[in-house]
């Protein structure tokens, strides 16, 4: 008797049910199935990446994937290096060749080391309409001004998106690129120019030229000068010119990226005041009417902001996701009156950066007036407790799943995680500090915490019976850090045992990032409230600090406690801004191989199948390289399957790399500026590269 299977079922319902299949490694095994199903399964993907060695590109190019529209070049090996690399005639036979198998792109994205690169591609390509260029090289001195983007705009007359936020250029380079191509630059809907690799940002002049040129711009994200110690600062005549010259604004980012003074007193203030008044801000936020996404960090002291922020809530109803940066006096919390940033009610997103001022009860407001909340970040804000932060997440249970403390005074990691606790069943997103014992303010034995029936109580009430409310609250729902137990809805609740003591499950947990200081140690972790995650996939520990200064560690890092998450298969670990001796480090002082070995020990408890890593540095060199110490114990993890050294490295110690028997994707990036512009002679070259590649690709690897 036959029997109805899916293969039976009509090309156009398969091919709909091969197009909802998103995972990458889902859709490859599924085009194995058949040949029919490979046919449809490369006529429904649409976003590629290339990955591989440039020399093979030219004759091992995929032609079967003609509906592919989002097309990635960036990640090519040897990283960095222009795509004309051993090939013959490379301004006809690779575009060409490029252009036949993927006739259908609109999407490219590409590392573009010189304007040549460009010139290359751009002609092949004349349906382009967006495009994400990346480099972290210094700019070639001797190119004309422009010169990286003049082919592009004369190729691309479809062009809409432009996203420079990976590439390196100097801020004089764009505007007379852009006036010269009047067409492409009314036709630019997204321009992404938030660089935090570039010496400094956009000046008045230039920020002017550009919202002149571009005038239908919905998305526009750019780094500024603001500092008024600065020749051509952006001052209160350029920020009105943004919403008058670009009318149609839905997102817009305008963030500090200069190297000037970042220092903030005891009391959190910066050193500066801001070069515009309040009422220019008010006049700004007004001209924003269609306004959805607002990041807004000047670096300088905006104080008594909570003016401008009442008109920012009034004169823009759609505001979604909201981020400010020393913006003091958001929120007065004035008795019940909700005022300030608390008026936002439409928000869904909310960062709050290096607020001076901002207090428990500000929070408090915050949680009241801004219901919808499902994702909350506060940064350097120095006078909030878990008092104030624990209250506003019991008012956001039903909307709130990321959250991110950072930088707060009071808030360490015991403290940061008994603060999300109401919503530990629910949250998704968390990053904490590894501080482990931090300062506590007086009444830290104390701390408000909310029942369902508390909040219901408080959402009944109108404004003026609010504060007695709140009293009665406090009164009644207290939280004793010792005990391990506390009150909600008049019950004790408590999670299961471990040796007599209290854990707690993080269900629906799925991403963890952390901060943490040179010689700290990640083994409180667990400890600390984080002991039983069984949905934590992935987990980004970023390490800074002079560990120049640093004695010898007596115990390790702890990266071997990690293994307790079950699921745990993505990991970054950044040391990227731990500082150290390189090559020779005087005595009692420990090189940075041994900080390595300290950071990796107990590696191989770990089952990951991705990792970023990026190594220590020694910046009087500029070196970001791979150690021996750190290659060997990286080989121990046998369960990898991406690998991703965000640094130099030398080819004997890639060669350790071969023993990781699932290992399928390896790739140095020098991702960090400056990018290394000579490889020494006994790092990685490119035919060092396309050995160790040759050697990975011949072995026989288990799917």
């Amino acid at each position: 008797m036959s029997t109805t299977t899916i293969h039976d079922l009509p090309d156009a319902i398969l091919t709909n049910i091969l197009s909802l299949i998103t995972d990458v490694r889902a859709r490859n095994c599924a085009s194995l199935v058949t040949t029919k199903w490979r046919a449809l399964e490369r006529l429904t993907r649409t976003h590629l990446t290339l990955r591989g060695n440039i020399r093979d590109l030219l004759f091992h190019l995929p032609n079967s994937f003609t509906s592919i529209t989002h097309l990635d070049l960036s990640l090519l090996s040897p990283w960095g290096l222009g795509l004309s690399l051993h090939i013959q005639d490379p301004s006809f036979l690779l575009s060409h060749r490029l252009r036949l198998a993927f006739p259908s792109v609109s999407s490219l994205t590409l590392y573009s080391r010189s304007p040549s690169t460009l010139s290359l591609l751009s002609p092949f390509f004349p349906s382009l309409s967006h495009v994400k260029l990346i480099r972290w090289h210094q700019r070639p001195n001797h190119t004309p001004l422009g010169s990286d983007f003049f082919s592009l705009f004369q190729n691309s007359s479809l062009l809409s998106s432009l996203d420079l936020s990976c590439f390196y250029y100097w801020t004089e380079d764009l505007p007379p690129a852009l006036q010269a191509h009047p067409f492409i630059a009314s036709n630019l809907i997204h321009l992404n120019l938030l660089n935090f690799s570039l010496s400094e940002g956009f000046k008045s002049d230039e920020l002017l030229d550009i919202t002149r040129a571009c005038p239908n711009l919905r998305d526009f994200r750019v780094g500024c000068v603001f500092d008024p110690r600065y020749v051509g600062f952006v001052g209160e005549d350029a920020l009105l010119a943004i919403p008058s010259n670009c009318i149609h604004l839905r997102v817009l980012h305008l963030a500090d990226i200069s190297q000037g003074d970042r220092d903030f007193d005891e009391d959190g203030f910066s050193s500066e005041d801001a070069g515009f008044s309040l009422d220019c801000l008010v006049r700004f936020f007004s001209g924003l009417s269609f306004i959805e996404e607002l990041l807004l960090d000047v670096c300088r002291n905006v104080r008594g902001s909570w003016v401008c922020l009442e008109a920012l809530a009034s004169r823009c109803p759609n505001l979604r996701v909201l981020e400010v940066g020393c913006f003091h006096g958001i929120c007065r919390a004035i008795e019940s009156h909700l005022d300030g940033i608390a008026l936002c009610q439409g928000l869904e997103s909310l960062t709050i950066n290096n607020s001076a001022d901002l207090t428990d009860f500000g929070l408090i407001a915050i949680g009241r007036g801004c219901s919808k909340l499902a994702k909350f970040e506060v940064q350097g804000c120095r006078k909030i407790t878990m008092r104030g932060l624990r209250t506003m997440v019991c008012l956001l249970t039903k909307t709130l799943v990321e959250v991110k403390i950072s930088g707060c005074k009071y808030l360490d990691a015991p403290t940061s995680l008994k603060t999300v606790e109401p919503i530990r069943d629910r949250i998704r997103s968390l990053h904490i500090d590894c501080v482990w014992d931090g300062e506590k303010p007086e009444y830290e034995e104390e701390a408000i915490v909310l029942g369902d029936d508390d909040i219901n109580e408080m959402e009944s009430k109108d404004d003026d019976d609010g504060i007695e409310v709140e009293s009665r609250v406090k009164k009644r729902c207290k939280l004793s850090l010792g005990t391990g137990s506390w009150f909600m809805n008049g019950n004790i609740k408590r999670g299961g045992t471990s040796n007599g003591n209290l854990i707690k499950t993080w269900k629906r947990l799925e991403f963890l990032s952390l901060s943490i200081g040179v010689g700290e140690l990640l083994t409180p972790l667990a400890a600390a409230g984080l002991e039983d995650c069984p949905s934590l996939r992935e987990i980004h520990i970023k390490v800074d600090g002079d560990c120049r200064e640093r004695p010898k560690p007596s115990q390790g890092f702890g990266i071997s406690s990690l293994g307790q998450y079950p699921m745990l298969s993505k990991m970054k670990l950044d040391c990227g801004d731990t500082i150290g001796y390189a090559l020779t480090a005087p005595s009692g002082h420990m090189d940075l191989s041994l900080w390595e070995r300290w950071f990796l020990d107990g590696f191989r408890n770990l089952r990951l199948n991705e990792l970023d890593y990026w190594p220590p540095q020694d910046r009087e060199v500029n070196q970001r390289s791979l150690s021996l110490p750190a290659a060997a114990l990286l080989t121990e993890c046998d369960t990898l399957r991406k690998l991703f050294i965000h640094g130099t490295a030398h080819e004997h110690f890639m060669m350790f790399f071969i023993r990781i028997p699932n290992l399928r994707d390896v790739q140095l990036r020098g991702d960090y500026y400056p990018a290394p512009e000579n490889d020494m002679s006994t790092e990685m070259r490119v035919d060092s590269c396309c050995r160790f590649e040759n050697r990975l690709n011949a072995r026989q690897i288990p799917d």
